[in-house]
C-alpha cells in the first residue's frame, strides 16, 4: 500500500525564480496558507465528528499547522512584513473544491484526497525554495517544512484508507491528481505558494 503521491507536473522554474524575486510577498501568502491549513484539518473535525479514528490525528496536523504559521510569523516580524489585512482567495484551492464530488461520503473522500494533493504540492514547493534559498537559516526552515508537507501528504491517504476501499481511493487519488496538474498549470505565476 503506497501512500506517498506523484504528482503529474512538475513546478515550473519560473515560480522559483518570482518566489525568490519577492520573498516579502511569498511569506506572506504563506503565512496564509498555514492558517487555512490548520483551520481545514479542525473544520474536517467538525464536520465529521463521527470519524473518530482520524480526529486525534487531525487534531494533531492542525497544531502542527498552526506552529508553522508562528514560525513563519516569527520571520515576518523580524523583517517588519505585516500579514495581510484579509487573506486573499486561492484560485488553486477554489478549483480543486469544484472537483469534490457531493454526497457525505464521497465528498469525505475527494475532501482528505484534496488535502493530501495541497500538502503534496507545498512539499514539492517548499523543496524548491529550499533549494533555491542563500541564506543557511533559511534553508534549514524550509527544508523542516518540506519533511513536514511531505509527511502531511500521505497522512490525508492512510486516512481516506480507514473508510474505503483501497482501489477506490487510488482510482480517484489518480482523477484527482490529473485535474490538479491542469489546475496547476493553467494557474498564473506568482511568487505565492499555490
Amino acid at each position: 500500500m503506497k501512500f506517498r503521491i506523484d504528482l503529474t507536473v512538475d513546478t515550473k522554474r519560473e515560480w522559483v525564480e518570482a518566489v525568490i524575486d519577492d520573498f516579502d510577498a511569498f511569506l506572506q501568502d504563506h503565512a496564509d496558507c498555514e492558517r487555512k491549513a490548520s483551520a481545514m484539518a479542525l473544520s474536517l473535525v467538525a464536520k465529521y465528528p463521527n470519524r473518530t479514528e482520524i480526529i486525534p490525528e487531525l487534531i494533531e496536523t492542525s497544531v502542527e499547522e498552526l506552529e508553522h504559521f508562528r514560525d513563519v510569523y516569527a520571520i515576518m516580524q523580524e523583517r517588519g512584513i505585516q500579514l495581510s489585512h484579509e487573506i486573499p482567495q486561492d484560485m488553486y484551492i477554489k478549483q480543486l473544491l469544484k472537483i469534490c464530488r457531493d454526497g457525505r461520503n464521497e465528498r469525505f473522500m475527494d475532501r482528505l484526497l484534496l488535502a493530501s494533493l495541497v500538502e503534496t504540492r507545498g512539499a514539492e514547493r517548499f523543496r524548491l525554495v529550499y533549494e533555491a534559498l542563500g541564506d543557511d537559516e533559511m534553508k534549514q526552515f524550509y527544508h523542516r517544512l518540506w519533511a513536514s508537507e511531505a509527511r502531511h501528504g500521505e497522512v490525508f491517504v492512510r486516512m481516506a484508507l480507514n473508510y474505503f476501499d483501497e482501489q477506490e481511493v487510488y482510482d480517484r487519488l489518480e482523477e484527482m491528481k490529473q485535474k490538479e496538474g491542469v489546475i496547476l498549470n493553467a494557474l498564473p505565476i506568482r511568487p505565492a505558494l499555490h
